[in-house]
């Protein structure tokens, strides 16, 4: 049943007091008309417990601005959503429409800094952003006395004479609750083996980024990327108010997962929400994404921690990686599942849970 407004609610009990379930709980497709996100392609989805996101379809599925009752969870960058048409793969072009949002999907045969490899260059972060889905589907069912909204794409990725993947993403959401889940299938659609790289860029920002929060997560060694982030080393965990001329801090952490390989990390504000406080979390599985990267920009209007689970060892270059035999690659007709959950901690009783929980990964429990 789903639990609203502080009761349970049967399906019969919910369907007589609403002309549709839209009312509390749907999905809404449409597509953008102004400036350079005309044509852009967006599904508004609403939960009924006070969680809101829009997942861009012409995006790669991306998911942009998201609430909880009104606060803000995401980041949003100053170039908001662009066509992917406006895409420019050399490089850094990609940061020209990184819009930022609760998910940015990096990959998905490249992640990481623009490099030159085998002949190919490779922009940043790779084009899966940038292409548009197709089999794009929305819809809404009822299992019992629960209510669930489902909205999925594929995204395919590849070249004459060169690899070709697809990925088949679908995001879920059940009436009443304040999180998201996410299932990613890739498969090598093609008949050559292709390298997968997936990084799962998760963007929060004010006000659930502020100098009173804190990023929790069971992070057993951490590694700096570069001399910035060497400076914040001891204040990886911490944040400050919007500095000027801030550079950008990226730690690499080895995580502790529960024996199943389930593992998190969570950014929480206890200010908010006059003192019960509000964060936002991440659970992924280690099997699946055994890497994790932490993006920390506390600089004036970029003022943004990113959660970055990945399959792929980032701190190592694609040469690197595939000398050490490290670069994840698919073969033809093979797939790859990644499962992640999105939430939202609303208050004081779930934000000590999330910790507790944390600190057994720690202790090995």
């Amino acid at each position: 049943m789903a639990l609203l407004y502080g009761k349970e609610w049967t399906k019969e009990e919910l369907l007589k007091r609403v002309g549709d379930i839209s009312q509390i709980c749907g999905a809404k497709v449409y597509e953008l008309q102004d400036g350079p996100a005309r044509g852009v392609i967006g599904v508004d989805v609403w939960t009924g417990g006070g969680l809101t996101f829009t997942v861009l379809a012409s995006r790669g599925m991306d998911i942009g601005m998201a609430r909880y009752r009104g606060f803000a969870l995401a980041w949003r960058s100053p170039t908001t959503e662009i066509h992917p048409a406006f895409y420019e793969p050399e490089g850094y072009g990609w940061l020209r429409g990184f819009h930022g949002g609760l998910l940015t999907t990096c990959g998905l045969m490249h992640a990481g800094h623009p490099i030159d490899d085998e002949g190919i260059h490779y922009g940043l972060h790779g084009r899966a952003s940038y292409t548009p889905a197709s089999h794009l589907r929305v819809d809404g069912f009822w299992e019992g006395d629960d209510y669930f909204v489902v909205v999925e794409g594929r995204v395919r990725e590849g070249a004459v004479f060169s690899p070709v993947l697809e990925l088949h993403r679908r995001i879920t959401v059940k009436l009443g609750e304040n999180r998201l889940f996410i299932r990613d299938t890739v498969t090598n659609i093609g008949f050559q083996a292709s390298p997968l790289m997936l990084l799962y860029h998760i963007n929060l920002g004010f006000p659930i980024l502020s100098e009173h929060s804190e990023l929790i997560l069971p992070s057993k060694k951490v590694q700096p990327r570069d001399p910035d982030a060497e400076v914040g080393l001891n204040e990886y965990m911490r944040f400050s108010p919007p500095q000027p001329n801030f550079r950008e801090q990226v730690f690499f952490h080895q995580l502790v997962g529960a024996q199943d390989g389930s593992t998190c990390a969570a950014v929480i504000n206890r200010t908010l929400m006059h003192g019960e406080g509000l964060g936002v979390y991440v659970r992924w599985n280690l099997n699946e994404l055994p890497y994790f990267v932490q993006w920390k920009m506390m600089g004036e209007g970029i003022y943004v921690v990113g959660i970055e689970p990945t399959n792929a060892p980032l701190q190592l270059t694609r040469k690197e990686m595939r000398e050490q035999g490290l670069m994840p690659i698919l073969q033809p007709g093979e797939q790859k599942v990644f499962n992640l959950e999105i939430g939202v901690l609303t208050n004081r009783a779930e934000i000590d849970q999330f910790r507790q929980f944390v600190a057994q990964l720690m202790m090995g429990r």
